[in-house]
């Protein structure tokens, strides 16, 4: 946030452009399945608590927090549940750009219900998504340059 207030000084939202968290909540949720849930829940209140004190218990809040952690394995599971299942398997291949569109869906669905329940404008709609989903690839486009180093040293 401090960076992109240096860039963005005007920009009105308290939402990050570059919201890396998403990509931890997909992979994690793609890795793990439903117990990503477990995983990511600490980190999730702690983050809420840290950030919004003793308000960390109000019903908007904590429906944000089910939402930040359940949102994307659910997604997951309603693919695999449909015939598209995206889990890992040491048979095969993992499909990159399939992890990258739940991905995509997850941050339109986390970012509509998350500004549900907190009563949001507009912006704060856009600013999520951009954030989630920028985050997202910035993750994955990362997690690809490291894997292939690894692969070239090994």
């Amino acid at each position: 946030m401090p960076l992109q207030n240096v860039f963005f000084p005007e920009y009105p939202s308290k939402a990050s452009l570059l919201f890396l968290p998403h990509g931890v909540r997909v992979l994690s949720a793609w890795l793990l399945g439903w117990r990503a849930i477990f995983a990511l829940l600490p980190g999730v209140f702690l983050v809420f608590a840290f950030l919004g004190g003793s308000d960390v218990f109000l019903p908007n809040r904590l429906a944000a927090i089910a939402i930040a952690v359940t949102t994307v394995p659910a997604v997951f599971y309603l693919c695999k549940w449909v015939g598209f299942d995206l889990f890992p398997h040491p048979d095969r291949k993992p499909c990159w750009s399939c992890v990258m569109g739940v991905g995509i869906v997850t941050s339109i669905l986390v970012s509509v219900l998350t500004n549900l329940a907190f009563g949001s404008g507009g912006l704060e709609y856009i600013a999520f998504l951009i954030g989630d989903i920028s985050g997202l690839f910035f993750l994955m486009l990362g997690l690809y340059f490291t894997l292939r180093a690894i692969d070239r040293h090994a």
